[in-house]
């Protein structure tokens, strides 16, 4: 679970909560008739700039946001390494015993071109391509919320026009003129609110995630690689770590220093 998407929605709603409820109630920022202009518009011009199967997918990409499981490059360069280790030892053939233990997806299949003896420039075109591909995917998923953060103020101020209009209407009674333009206000309340505290963060959130799963498969094609050429593992140890992040390359620092405790312990 990602915490501090968590954290931000929660301290987020707050401060909105706070800064109404100080001054007025919440009923003065309630109207029906603006959350339905807002978030059907919205949602209704992003149906027409996406195809159907794609809109429904965004209850996927909204999970992937909050839920969506974390990878650690630390772990993987350490299996790299340690898969290295063994195909030095027990040659390329030996690693195809090893994927039934390997849950990355993409790992496992680099590892089978490999032992299937593919040649490199090849593996590197097809991991590419299927980087590629993602990278679309997940394009189209941080596109949506980019939509969506563009419609929701341009329906909010729609739903203003409208309020000005039906209070233009009504000049006769220059008592409704205060509440006819808080009603009319609120709509761009609303749109803002949506693209700025939902969307557009959203957006920037799986940009962010899918920039990080695109480097860690890079990561894992450097090093399929220099199993494959035969590289002493200390090198493709070091090779790999440029990856990190000095926060990363501490976590990785203290995941060697326990495999080696661990080995130390199981000689004596």
């Amino acid at each position: 679970m990602d915490i501090a998407t968590i954290i931000g929605i929660i301290f987020g709603l707050f401060c909105i909560i706070w800064s109404i409820l100080i001054n007025s109630g919440l009923r003065t920022f309630y109207d029906f008739a603006s959350i339905v202009i807002v978030l059907g518009g919205g949602i209704s011009a992003s149906l027409i700039s996406y195809k159907l199967s794609e809109v429904k997918l965004i209850m996927k990409v909204v999970y992937k946001v909050f839920i969506g499981k974390e990878t650690s490059q630390a772990k993987t360069i350490k299996l790299l390494v340690e898969l290295s280790m063994k195909a030095r030892r027990d040659g390329l053939l030996s690693l195809e015993a090893e994927q039934e233990n390997i849950e990355d997806e993409f790992l496992k299949e680099s590892l089978q071109l490999v032992v299937d003896g593919v040649e490199p420039e090849v593996i590197i075109d097809s991991m590419d391509l299927e980087i590629e591909n993602m990278k679309s995917r997940h394009d189209k998923g941080s596109g949506l919320f980019k939509t969506m953060a563009a419609q929701f103020p341009a329906w909010g101020m729609i739903g203003t026009l409208i309020g000005l209009i039906q209070l233009l209407n009504t000049l006769d009674d220059p008592s409704g003129i205060g509440p006819a333009m808080a009603v009319a206000l609120v709509t761009t309340f609303y749109g803002s609110v949506l693209a700025n505290f939902i969307c557009n963060p959203i957006a920037s959130k799986l940009s962010l995630k899918s920039k990080e799963e695109i480097q860690e498969k890079r990561m894992i094609i450097e090093g399929v690689l220099s199993i494959q050429a035969g590289e002493n593992p200390k090198i493709l140890e070091h090779k790999l770590k440029s990856f990190l992040s000095p926060r990363e390359k501490l976590e990785y620092d203290k995941l060697a220093e326990d495999k080696n405790a661990e080995g130390n312990s199981q000689a004596s």
